[in-house]
């Protein structure tokens, strides 16, 4: 019997992946950038939008820089100095810390963050974003935000995301107000693992770039990268829809023990 369990375990080890990896620090929790590949702020003056990619910013890319980066970890204290709290809510979207791409003022720079995770085979990805776009110039060389989150795998990106800060380079997303387009909720992104994705590696890169004439900001914030959707922390409203969602939980739970008490 021992042999026969014994043989039992190694074939269940041999059909099973050598390793399922998931994220390091997704949410920044950590307090800092344990887990990510982070470029320094590189200058971007003379190059136009179509050709910046996260990749271009990030170590080995042709605007990757030595200098200082730009880019910081916020604490959920952090109060956006370009869009009020009152407009723009919440800089961390759950627990006490996200990163910003880029940093909120204007000089003709931009940043990258990015991380991969191999073999993954948990049944989804999360991940939350908010931007905040200075509007200026046209859709080539205003500020700009790219983010990819790209199935390694299989060399096929699945999320992309390009917001520009001119009127035909934002969506529904955005609201205006004071010169800065800016998305006022946090952006959940989510990716389901299927069969067909199941094991495979993920690489997801954001960039936030100023506009190339060098004088309007483009910033980032990042948070909750990983495999469960972080609950949002305090002060982070939900959308109508996720409100109604609620009601109809408690209406719900009413009737439940309405039921129990007859």
């Amino acid at each position: 019997m021992k042999k026969i369990a014994i043989g039992m375990a190694i074939a269940a080890l041999v059909a099973s992946p050598a390793f399922a990896a998931s994220f390091v620090n997704g949410d920044f929790e950590t307090g800092n950038t344990s887990g990510w590949i982070v470029g320094s702020s590189g200058y971007r003056g003379g190059i136009y939008n179509p050709a910046l990619t996260p990749a271009y910013f990030l170590p080995g890319g042709a605007g990757y820089d030595t200098a200082p980066a730009h880019s910081a970890i916020v604490n959920a204290a952090y109060v956006d100095p370009n869009v009020s709290a009152a407009l723009l809510g919440t800089t961390v979207y759950g627990g006490n810390y996200s990163y910003r791409v880029e940093d909120t003022t204007w000089g003709g720079y931009g940043s990258a963050i990015s991380q991969s995770v191999l073999n993954y085979t948990d049944p989804e990805i999360f991940f939350a974003w908010k931007a905040v776009l200075e509007a200026a110039h046209g859709i080539n060389d205003a500020a700009v935000m790219k983010l990819v989150l790209r199935d390694t795998t299989d060399g096929v990106d699945l999320i992309t995301r390009t917001y520009i800060a001119v009127g035909g380079g934002v969506d529904a997303r955005f609201n205006y107000s004071g010169g800065y387009y800016y998305t006022p909720l946090w952006q959940i992104e989510q990716l389901p693992i299927g069969a067909a994705l199941s094991g495979h590696d993920f690489t997801l890169s954001v960039l936030a770039a100023d506009c190339e004439p060098t004088g309007h900001a483009g910033y980032v914030y990042l948070d909750g990268f990983g495999a469960v959707n972080p609950p949002p922390g305090p002060g982070t409203v939900p959308e109508p829809a996720s409100l109604a969602l609620v009601g109809l939980g408690l209406a719900g739970l009413a009737a439940a023990r309405r039921r129990k008490s007859v």
